[in-house]
């Protein structure tokens, strides 16, 4: 079968392998459509120490089931699936207490394990038997269930924040994550959403969302539209997903007393120290959370917000291309021409 493999930062090919076998206690997988995560460029370009090479990359994919080992109850051939894919080890102080994205001892599809950018994969049984395979309703096209994963982190963050009905949401960074935030925090009720973003051609892919409020911090002042939006009071909620520290510091001057900061992008190593002031901490007994992946129930939330009608899935998948284009998904997201590139 033909697969996207790394071998080294720098090395990533498209080539044959072997196809996987279905083994005790698994299931056997059609792949047919990988998005591509910015956390797959990177490993592409800088590494990962967790990935343990020659890896089949990808992690959120979607496919059929096509074959199963007898033991496996709970899902049928023809069954469509998706994963929650940083697989738990159910034993842990944080699997036993329901954190299974907190697992001490993940081991994640692209990763740990082979990943879903190849035209089959084996899910392990680990996976299956810790709740890790979701089941997705057949109707639900392949390219969006693919944004399943992605989609139960932004899940993860705005439950965190306890996002509800009638609340503004602040989201800096334009990223296909900070979207996806954006709209996650709408479907949980929010009935405004200031976003702000840097870069005038991510601000402008916003608009087809219809938020309420665009902001170039550049060249306006987001602290200012922000007060001037919450009549003084600022936002209830402020998640950052861009990769800065700046942003982060100022979260704090645009959320209101007892609101919630989201730091959901993470520093890169070597900066991801913060200059803040905790007197703002203090004083407004505001809540600074993080944000990790996903568990499986969070996936299952995802699932059934992408099958909804008034989920702008589509428009977050900007471009689809073959298993052997990933060199130009990776060139696409480096430029900010696309949002979720998804291989087919």
């Amino acid at each position: 079968m033909k697969a996207v493999v790394f071998y080294a930062p720098g090395d990533i090919r498209v080539e044959d392998v072997e196809c996987p076998v279905c083994g005790t206690g698994e299931v056997l997988v059609k792949v047919d459509a990988c998005a591509v995560c910015g956390s797959d460029m990177k490993a592409a370009v800088s590494g990962n120490v967790r990935i343990k090479p020659p890896r089949i990359m990808g992690h959120e994919f979607t496919g059929v089931i096509v074959e199963k080992d007898a033991h496996v109850d709970g899902y049928d051939i023809g069954d469509r699936v998706v994963m929650a894919t940083s697989i738990s080890c159910g034993e842990c102080y944080y699997c036993r207490h329901g954190h299974r994205n907190l697992c001490v001892n993940l081991a994640p599809m692209g990763y740990s394990f082979d990943g879903g950018m190849a035209e089959y994969v084996a899910i392990p049984e680990r996976a299956i038997v810790n709740g890790h395979l979701i089941k997705t309703p057949s109707s639900l096209p392949a390219e969006i269930a693919a944004l399943a994963e992605p989609v139960s982190c932004a899940v993860n963050a705005i439950e965190q924040c306890g996002v509800k009905q009638g609340d503004t949401v602040v989201v800096i960074g334009a990223g296909p994550m900070g979207i996806l935030n954006a709209c996650i925090a709408r479907a949980y009720g929010a009935s405004k959403i200031i976003f702000a973003e840097l870069n005038p051609q991510r601000l402008k892919q916003c608009e087809q969302f219809r938020f309420n409020c665009l902001v170039n911090p550049s060249n306006e002042d987001l602290k200012q539209v922000v007060m001037d939006e919450t009549e003084g009071y600022g936002a209830d909620t402020v998640v950052i997903a861009a990769p800065a520290a700046a942003p982060q510091e100022q979260a704090l001057e645009l959320v209101r007393k007892r609101g919630n900061v989201m730091l959901f992008a993470s520093l890169p190593v070597g900066k991801s120290m913060l200059n803040i002031d905790s007197r703002l901490i203090h004083y407004k007994e505001l809540r600074v959370l993080g944000s990790s992946d996903s568990t499986p129930e969070h996936v299952r939330k995802a699932v059934k917000i992408l099958s909804s009608d008034n989920f702008p899935a589509a428009a977050i998948v900007t471009h689809r291309l073959p298993f052997d284009g990933i060199e130009q998904a990776f060139e696409l997201m480096r430029s900010g021409e696309s949002l979720r590139v998804v291989l087919n």
